[in-house]
């Protein structure tokens, strides 16, 4: 420390404006010139005089060559110079103000190794399993669910590849109303007709495992299948029809302009933003087209609106050219739920990547497997065998149900912790990822950071970007058309997501008691209370309050349906 209004070399005098005590701070050290490039300029001191660096020379240095030494002596000179300056007994360690990675105003965001982590972590999981396994019962794996995976196999492929083809009477229904010019115009009966066919498919579809009774993981399978399918669907009939509408308003002002022509300005469809560089380009072009609408008149400005409506956002294809059996498989295999007229499109398929993708996802549903085998069926197994005998026994007391109720839930937490992340990766990463890659599907952000999740708004927008973008393009902004308040949509999307959640919990478990949707429907008070502006500003108790919530919710849910 400097005394006497003194500083030590290398210190720094860090007095404030306040007038504070004088505080000494390391530096950082100022850059040196090579003792090499001194040398070859002439600039090192005649023999005998002492330079900068003599008090770091050993006894064993060389003197300073003479100034007429050839080049190649004074490059010699200079080089040992410079590495005897490094052999220091103490090397000098650079102090600065930085903060560590973890720390929250540090702005690095590369963790893959706590990936990799996760992943030796399974695999530690898994051969302590069949260690175990080994030991108790001399097999490596036992696998009791694997006749539920065998079981309606064929039948479920049949019948899956015909739900799939039925979705194709979309194609045909659409022609059908943008042909008519009367009562079946989209705008009138056409949508009504389309929204009772779509109600008949996703009753019949989702009936079919319950007539036939599947088993529950067939079952799931399916439902999944026909729920995400009946959402493209509806995305396809619906921004089409919009179209056909579009298109017809179109061709009426090349007529006679008359009180019946409608004058109103063109109606814009949500559309599905894909974060590449080809759709900010579009939007600046865009804007460039609004600055020259001042000086078009009204029916040139309409005219030309309705022309964009119809046209892709990269401007290659426009309706009705999309109207092709071709279009609409290629929009089935699509890792998306919105339709558009054209997606972008990577340039190649990486057919290495599409092999490890496709290979994960079997390796994923192998660890859900082995997690469930080992985990949370002797853990539901053994509750219900405990709560049976608390019932039977006349003595016991209702505390000793809810105690075993307890200690159940807290058992399935790290478990369902697993296979929730499980299913996250081999949904979101391989599955549409493999899809993607199979269809050169350009933009590949299924998710985003849903991890860093303040309250239940933002993770529903984040975990899963297809199914967001379908709700809001389709429930919330459709809600809002017709006049809805922004609260009253966002409660009917939640209403119709729960409803959809509630059905999957009773294919797994055949029971259908609402926990599941009341659970979900508890979120918006929830995220009210989150979105308060102190509370808003507690980032870190907000997110930890997210991941109690969300595996307790889970390890909940599975011991409310089996249990009770």
């Amino acid at each position: 420390m400097a005394t006497n209004g003194m500083l030590k070399p290398g210190m720094v005098d860090t007095t404030g404006a306040n007038g504070g005590n004088a505080i000494a701070q390391p530096h950082a050290r100022r850059p040196t010139r090579s003792a090499l490039a001194q040398a070859l300029n002439g600039e090192h001191a005649p023999n005998g005089a002492p330079t900068r660096f003599s008090s770091l020379r050993s006894e064993r240095s060389t003197p300073a060559p003479p100034d007429d030494a050839p080049p190649s002596v004074k490059a010699t000179s200079a080089a040992r110079q410079q590495l005897r300056r490094k052999q220091r007994m103490f090397p000098s360690i650079d102090y600065k103000p930085r903060v560590s990675y973890f720390d929250p105003r540090s702005d690095y965001s590369d963790f893959r190794g706590f990936f990799i982590l996760f992943w030796v972590g399974l695999a530690i999981m898994f051969i302590t399993a069949m260690l175990r396994n080994l030991k108790d019962t001399g097999n490596l794996l036992s696998f009791k669910q694997w006749p539920l995976f065998a079981q309606n196999l064929w039948e479920l492929a049949a019948v899956d590849v015909l739900m799939c083809a039925s979705t194709a009477l979309a194609l045909p229904l659409h022609l059908l109303y943008k042909s008519s010019r009367g009562l079946l115009k989209w705008e009138k009966l056409g949508m009504v007709l389309q929204s009772i066919f779509q109600a008949g498919w996703l009753t019949f579809w989702i009936r079919w495992p319950f007539m036939r009774d599947w088993s529950w993981t067939a079952q799931v399978f399916f439902t999944l299948h026909t729920l995400a399918f009946f959402m493209k669907m509806h995305s396809y009939a619906f921004y089409n029809g919009h179209l056909s509408s579009t298109l017809n308003r179109l061709t009426d002002l090349d007529r006679p302009i008359g009180p019946a022509t409608p004058m109103s300005e063109a109606i814009r469809y949500p559309k599905t933003y894909f974060n590449l560089p080809l759709a900010s380009a579009s939007t600046e072009a865009h804007s460039d087209k609004d600055d020259t609408h001042e000086q078009l008149s009204p029916i040139m400005q309409l005219r030309e609106d309705l022309a964009t409506e119809l046209t892709s956002p990269l401007s290659n294809i426009t309706y009705p050219d999309n109207l092709t059996v071709a279009n609409f498989a290629d929009y089935l295999l699509c890792p998306t739920l919105c339709y558009e007229l054209e997606y972008p499109r990577t340039p190649t398929r990486s057919y290495l990547e599409l092999f490890w993708k496709v290979l994960a996802v079997f390796g994923c549903v192998f660890l859900m497997m082995v997690t469930s085998e080992e985990f949370i069926l002797p853990v539901l197994d053994s509750s219900q065998r405990r709560l049976a005998a608390q019932r039977a026994d006349p003595t016991s007391h209702w505390v000793d149900g809810a105690l075993i109720f307890a200690e159940t839930v807290s058992s399935l937490l790290f478990p369902f912790m697993i296979t929730f992340l499980l299913v996250f990766l081999v949904i979101f990463e391989y599955v549409l990822g493999a899809f993607a890659e199979i269809t050169r599907f350009a933009d590949r952000q299924f998710y985003s950071d849903w991890w860093n999740s303040l309250d239940w708004l933002e993770f529903s927008r984040e975990w899963n970007i297809p199914v967001h973008n379908f709700f809001r393009r389709h429930v919330y902004s459709a809600s809002r058309q017709v006049k809805m308040g922004r609260g009253l949509a966002t409660a009917l999307t939640f209403f119709i997501s729960a409803l959809a959640h509630e059905l999957v919990m009773g294919c797994i478990t055949r029971k259908f008691r609402g926990y599941g949707f009341i659970l979900m429907m508890m979120q918006i008070p929830f995220v009210a209370i989150q979105r308060l502006p102190w509370v808003r500003k507690q980032a870190l108790l907000n997110n930890v309050l997210f991941w109690v919530f969300m595996i307790m919710g889970l390890s909940l849910l599975c011991a409310l349906y089996v249990l009770v």
